[in-house]
């Protein structure tokens, strides 16, 4: 004969996760979130970067074309693209036309010595200490 105990059934046990392995798991997340997060923005940054010393580098680059085809330098980046230099002015880092400064040339020294134009560019932006080294990049 078989005695069951009356009242108490056999404990299923529920399937589920307790507390403490849920803490875990998110703390686990949390710690692997913050070694990807600066790795991610340090990529970033670095894109941006390239991307600002190829626009320096195309300008200057054309800058210095214009000026040797047309004999006298552009007077604004606007002319660059009226000739045929540039489909469109780049965005500078900052995500505007506007803020590439502009460096003018020495009337005494420019091909035509009556016009000064322009004899190179660079960033205008103040965003990332970075950035500093990156003026008149690509141009001899």
């Amino acid at each position: 004969m078989k005695f069951r105990s009356k009242g108490r059934s056999p404990k299923v046990r529920n399937r589920g996760f307790t507390l403490i392995e849920m803490v875990v798991v998110i703390g686990m997340i949390l710690i692997l979130l913050s070694i990807a997060l600066p790795m991610y923005n340090q990529s970033i940054i670095r894109a941006r970067e390239t991307t600002l010393r190829q626009n320096l580098a195309t300008l200057n680059k054309v800058i210095d074309q214009y000026t040797l085809d047309k004999q006298k330098a552009p007077q604004s980046l606007e002319d660059l693209v009226s000739a045929g230099y540039l489909k469109f002015i780049p965005n500078d880092i900052t995500g505007s036309k506007d803020t590439w400064v502009l460096e003018q040339e020495d009337s005494l020294k420019s091909i035509d010595q009556t016009q000064p134009g322009i004899v190179g560019v660079h960033s205008g932006s103040s965003q990332s200490a970075t950035m500093a080294p990156l003026i008149r990049a690509g141009s001899t």
